[in-house]
């Protein structure tokens, strides 16, 4: 027996080792520069330990704003692209003509480079010297007003946001929801038929709870996903994102390691470690809620 038990270690050692070079340590090592006070990057020096790093993160307008975008893009797109890729998944899965080539199409803008998608999202929507931009000149042609989509109010700098990053997350969990669908044991629903249920107390009490734990699951990413927004934010806006009003936590991260105020991996290190902790509690929230809403 134990030299089972030997065997089985072994073969989970790489996988042990690769966690604790690259997720343990450097969790460590962040809580560490997180808690060190006045931390010269230069002479890697500091002289104690301590919050103010946190205090100094929790009272910066910069990442006040930046929780203020994270938080709206996350309560904003997370529901919506969930909600839309469900319905456009039953219109899918409904169909029985094309339906692999509806999937494709569907599924291409999730394998289309990130900066790609914001470049052309740019041309729709930025007004330039020589145009109003394809958007403006819809909305000009149906007696509207132009509108600076780019660097105009904030208002519509989040709108164009959050339509990019609900379109660029749809395709992944259209298919999620599309294979979750055709997994759905069909004698549920032909005995449902049999008794005459009407399809909206289907779709409620059959389609939705056995499809539940996809919905949670792509929830739960989407959330992750949405707090970690970075990359999608540059590709609209470019990378001085502070003065656009638009940085998001990981944009303020990444900035005070290496943009014009970079050089502060403690501050970096705190503003790091408190978006873990929202994740972790949103995360822990919605593992409550799992227990309660969702088929297993």
């Amino acid at each position: 027996m134990e030299n089972k038990s030997m065997k089985g270690w072994l073969y989970l050692l790489p996988a042990l080792i690769f966690l604790g070079v690259f997720m343990v340590y450097p969790l460590i090592d962040v809580f560490i520069y997180s808690v060190e006070e006045g931390y010269n990057s230069a002479s890697q020096s500091f002289y104690g330990y301590g919050a103010y790093n946190f205090s100094y993160v929790l009272h910066d307008t910069y990442f006040l704003q930046a929780i203020r975008n994270t938080f709206l893009l996350v309560v904003i797109t997370v529901p919506i692209s969930t909600g839309i890729a469900l319905l456009l998944a039953l219109a899918i899965t409904s169909i029985e003509k094309f339906k692999d080539i509806y999937q494709t199409v569907f599924f291409l803008p999730y394998v289309t480079n990130t900066l790609a998608i914001g470049l052309v999202f740019m041309i729709l929507f930025k007004k330039t010297a020589y145009s109003e931009g394809m958007v403006n000149m819809l909305i000009m042609a149906v007696g509207g007003s132009s509108i600076d989509f780019i660097d105009g109010p904030y208002w519509a700098k989040m709108f164009v946001l959050c339509f990019y990053t609900v379109w660029v997350v749809l395709p992944f969990k259209i298919l999620i929801l599309t294979s979750s669908l055709a997994s759905v044991n069909q004698d549920y629903y032909n005995a449902a038929r049999v008794d005459g249920t009407s399809k909206w107390r289907i779709f409620y009490k059959i389609t939705l709870p056995m499809i539940s734990p996809s919905i949670f699951y792509l929830i739960i990413t989407g959330f992750i996903g949405a707090f970690k927004a970075y990359s999608d934010v540059v590709a609209l806006f470019g990378t001085n994102l502070n003065s656009a009003g638009m940085n998001t936590i990981v944009g303020y991260v990444y900035d005070m390691l290496y943009g014009d105020s970079g050089g502060y991996p403690s501050y970096a290190a705190a503003a790091a470690l408190i978006l873990f902790a929202i994740v972790l509690t949103i995360t822990c929230i919605n593992m409550l809620v799992r227990r309660k809403y969702v088929y297993i």
